[in-house]
């Protein structure tokens, strides 16, 4: 246990799929602590984290969090049971869908499962239409007699509202929410207008439809943990992670679930992007690999980009987040046989429980943790610093199946396995930079993540990128991320109009309406000071189905005018497409979204955080692919600043292993961030 001092304590807690990651920062000492992950009820593996850190909880001044809960409870249908109440002739919205198929080649095809079912969806009279005015008044004497009855009978822990065209007049569904509020005051109720204010009834609707099924979940679970921090006399700020690479209180957040998806991968890229700034590095493509995936994202001129949707299990979420690709490709990571009998390296994981083999837990699947024991890159009796011993005669033995199908040894397929997880990522990698009009050649790569910088060196020969910069405990950049972030929300309105000369004055006009309503929300949230806004328009040419999001910063927005929006507009479209269409086409727009953020107090400076006895250097074998060749073995603490190492090297650390290859050298900056170089 730290010895007590009078410095108030900054703590950011992660819960991944394997690991639970915990990061303190007490003035100039950092504290790094890693548990396994309890999926079953992960507040307790956040307490577990906590314990054995050995921090007082009196002590704990600002506690940053981020978890799967609400990514789980998607992908194991375990929200609460959620009711979805629609227009007239628009029940099945739900399963309608759109009309593409995400696989055009499978026979057995069926369109993502929604995580409501058919006899929980209801509908009621009422018609807007799309200007906003009223065709059919909602029938409240059918809503009382028909609708209030039927749910206060399906016994509903949430209930979606997502009334057609109530994006641009959500009167009545603000009424329907009253009265079913009158028969169900305990019940969640979500609306459309207040989740994504947006059109495209399908993703407006299942991305309601995903927050209330989420919320109740996402409620008890921060209630819980709440709960459990107050007993033990924590009196500090507690916030949560959101996608969008911002954080709000825990309280704001329990009627914000939609947000909290994926803020682990969100967090990782903030952490990454702060920490390697310190390093003069404004151009990165990050890349998190961690226990179960690897998420990577661009980020440009010191700032990651936004998309305004994604999915879950196949599922629309219409909601600012970072721009992140996943891939199935983590530590836990599966290596299989297909039906052809060719390698394949996940999607599916083995997790926490019971993980790879070599963790002595039971599992019984190669793995790509499997495969760095079977080649010696991962050195068994220094893994986590020495706090967990791997079995490596479980690891061979789990690929010796692999090995007498291809006649090799196991070592070659693990090898071969490990290419393959280099493949997926850098595909990934290729998604969002050269897909996207960006040349990776022009970024260094940022690995993080348990097992990241294993990996980078040979991903970064692949996209001929210029470096590999690893910052400090790479295995908990995720955590650091959630202390680093400032707090942020966001807010988006489909508002479509022509691009003419009154343009400029209706923008100006709509975002200082929408900032009013932020600025409330910010003061209600004890967050009103020193409030920065961001402004998107969302843009495209007429009759194009899809738009074009152009950013502006409030001296832009002052003194736009027409000639200055279409020419960024322009410019934009160009670099995601190519080209640009005839310069006479009328462009509209169609949306926008408005950004507050309030900076973070104090971004912490990372340094390596010493955890225990570090491993004796010694000079063990490693297999490249075609040999054992020699290789010198360091923990990565024991570098000077400016000290340099050449490959084949592993240097190790409580959090994670770097390997350096052959003709590669690393070296520390005065940020405390190592840099790898090819020579």
């Amino acid at each position: 246990m730290w010895e007590e001092r009078e410095e108030r304590m900054k703590v950011g807690i992660e819960v991944g799929g394997t690991f639970t990651d915990l990061v303190a920062f007490d003035g100039d000492r950092v504290l790094v602590t890693k548990v396994p992950s309890t999926p079953r009820r992960p507040d307790e593996g956040v307490m577990n984290a906590l314990r054995a850190s050995g921090i007082a909880f009196e002590a704990i001044e600002d506690l940053a969090h981020g978890s799967t809960v609400a990514t789980n409870a998607v992908l194991e249908r375990k929200g609460a049971r959620t009711a979805f109440v629609t227009t007239e002739g628009f029940r099945d919205l739900l399963f309608l869908q759109r009309h593409d198929r995400k696989r055009i080649y499978d026979l057995f095809y069926r369109k993502p499962e929604s995580v409501v079912a058919r006899r929980d969806c209801f509908e009621v009279k009422e018609r807007m239409l799309a200007d906003g005015s009223t065709l059919q008044p909602l029938d409240e004497d059918a809503v009382r007699t028909e609708l209030l009855p039927a749910l206060a009978e399906g016994g509903y822990g949430a209930i979606a509202i997502c009334l057609l065209n109530s994006y641009r007049n959500p009167e009545h569904e603000r009424r329907l929410a009253e009265l079913i509020g009158t028969v169900l005051p305990n019940a969640l109720v979500a609306c459309s207008h207040q989740v994504a204010r947006e059109f495209r009834e399908y993703e407006r609707a299942s991305t309601t439809v995903l927050s209330a099924f989420v919320q109740p979940v996402i409620s008890g679970y921060l209630q819980r943990l709440a709960s459990a921090l107050e007993a033990n006399a924590f009196a500090g700020r507690f916030s949560v992670m959101q996608s969008n690479g911002g954080r709000l209180p825990a309280d704001a957040m329990r009627n914000n679930s939609i947000t909290a998806l994926f803020s682990g991968p969100a967090a990782g890229v903030v952490g990454a992007q702060r920490q390697i700034a310190r390093s003069g590095y404004r151009d990165l493509i990050t890349f998190d690999m961690g226990g179960t995936s690897s998420d990577v994202c661009l980020v440009e001129d010191g700032r990651a980009s936004l998309c305004d949707q994604t999915d879950i299990d196949g599922l629309p979420v219409r909601t600012p987040l970072l721009d992140i690709v996943t891939v199935g490709a983590g530590g836990g990571s599966i290596v299989w046989l297909d039906d052809g009998g060719m390698l394949r390296v996940g999607p599916q994981s083995a997790g926490a429980d019971p993980g790879p083999a070599c963790y002595g837990r039971g599992g019984t699947q190669a793995t790509i943790t499997d495969a760095h024991v079977v080649c010696g890159t991962i050195r068994p009796d220094a893994f986590l610093g020495g706090h967990m011993r791997l079995d490596e005669a479980a690891a061979r033995a789990v690929f010796q199946p692999l090995a007498e199908h291809f006649g090799l040894s196991p070592e070659a397929v693990a090898y071969n396995a490990l290419r393959l997880a280099n493949a997926n990522i850098v595909r990934a990698i290729q998604l969002v930079s050269t897909e996207r009009g960006r040349d990776p050649r022009d970024y260094v790569l940022v690995p993080y993540g348990g097992a990241g910088p294993l990996h980078a060196a040979q991903i970064t020969e692949e996209l001929g990128a210029s470096a590999v910069v690893i910052p400090p405990n790479p295995g908990v950049t995720s955590a650091y991320g959630l202390l680093a972030s400032d707090f942020a929300k966001y807010e988006s309105l489909t508002y479509r109009a022509p691009l003419d000369e009154g343009a400029p004055e209706m923008l100006r006009r709509q975002f200082g309406e929408m900032q009013v309503r932020l600025s409330e929300e910010f003061a209600a949230m004890g967050l009103g000071a020193n409030v920065d806004f961001q402004y998107s328009v969302a843009m495209r040419f007429s009759g194009q189905a899809f738009e074009v999001s152009v950013e502006f910063d409030a001296a832009e927005l002052a003194a736009l005018d027409l000639h200055t929006a279409r020419a960024r507009f322009v410019d934009s479209h160009n670099r995601m497409y190519m080209h640009t269409d005839s310069a006479e086409r009328p462009v509209e727009i169609v949306s926008l979204r408005l950004g507050g953020v309030r900076p973070v107090e104090v971004v912490p400076l990372q340094s390596y955080a010493q955890q225990g006895a570090a491993a004796p250097a010694a000079v063990t074998p490693i297999f490249d692919g075609e040999r054992w060749v020699p290789c010198q073995r360091l923990a990565v603490t024991s570098l000077a600043p400016d000290e340099r190492i050449g490959g084949p090297a592993v240097l190790e650390d409580y959090t994670t292993t770097i390997v350096v290859p052959g003709g590669w050298i690393a070296e520390f900056d005065q940020a405390n961030n190592l840099t790898l170089r090819k020579v």
